[in-house]
């Protein structure tokens, strides 16, 4: 059996130390804050994670859940928008922020292996262009979708909606889980919980009719190289 690291060591010390009861999530910030101000690298700032484990089935189509939540206090992270669109709002959207803008010439760039972008957004009417590149896209979460607003018209304000923190976000196809960064580490207390409790109560808020039982089996918080906390739903819904 291999022997445990020092921040292993530090992780188990950590949790043996907190009560056995689902932590106020409050509590559970203030834990991962200290925990990484003192355990963690000092060459970068940590993210938070929020992880939610839903009570669908995700192989029914009437039980997907996608959506997006515009973050408080945002993101603490520079997100690279790149837009596929046409005429005027090419422009429009590189003065919003966009990296990059462009129709047909962009979808080559893509399909020719660029890739530097976080987000991708296009015009309804360059969704047909986009077809092509769904293999490159998909598995890596990048094809525009309504669902989450990275198909629209507006393309300039969808821009700056996610520099600002919007996050968009899918339950897995295995396990149904919900993953999205609410922040960096450094952030206050007050500003990561109110980016928690909005992708908490968006999250609620796409529950599908469909979906029978308990929503939201867990939720848990954790930073890049903290322990994952599991945290009580009852306040964060209450606010």
């Amino acid at each position: 059996m291999s022997k445990l690291t020092k921040k292993q060591k530090k992780i188990q010390e950590l949790k043996a130390s907190l009560p056995a009861s689902k932590l106020d999530a409050k509590q559970a910030l203030e834990v991962l804050k200290k925990f990484a101000e003192e355990n963690g690298s000092k060459k970068y700032d940590q993210t938070v994670e929020l992880a939610v484990q839903l009570g669908i089935d995700t192989k029914a189509n009437d039980q997907q859940v996608r959506a997006s939540v515009s973050l408080p206090a945002g993101t603490g992270k520079t997100v690279r928008v790149a837009v596929v669109t046409k005429g005027e709002k090419v422009s429009e959207a590189k003065s919003a922020g966009a990296i990059k803008a462009g129709t047909e010439d962009l979808v080559k760039e893509i399909e020719g292996g660029w890739m530097e972008f976080d987000v991708l957004v296009a015009s309804p009417d360059c969704m047909p262009l986009l077809g092509k590149l769904g293999r490159v896209l998909g598995p890596r979460g990048l094809m525009p979708n309504p669902k989450d607003g990275t198909v629209t018209a507006d393309v300039a304000k969808a821009v700056k909606d996610l520099q600002a923190g919007k996050v968009s976000f899918r339950a897995e196809k295995t396990g149904a889980v919900v993953h999205m960064p609410i922040g960096k580490a450094s952030f206050a207390v007050e500003d990561l919980l109110k980016n928690l409790q909005a992708a908490i109560q968006e999250i609620q808020k796409n529950k599908p009719s469909s979906s029978k039982g308990v929503y939201l089996k867990s939720i848990a918080i954790s930073t890049t190289q903290g322990p994952g906390l599991e945290i009580s739903a009852d306040t964060l819904l209450a606010a």
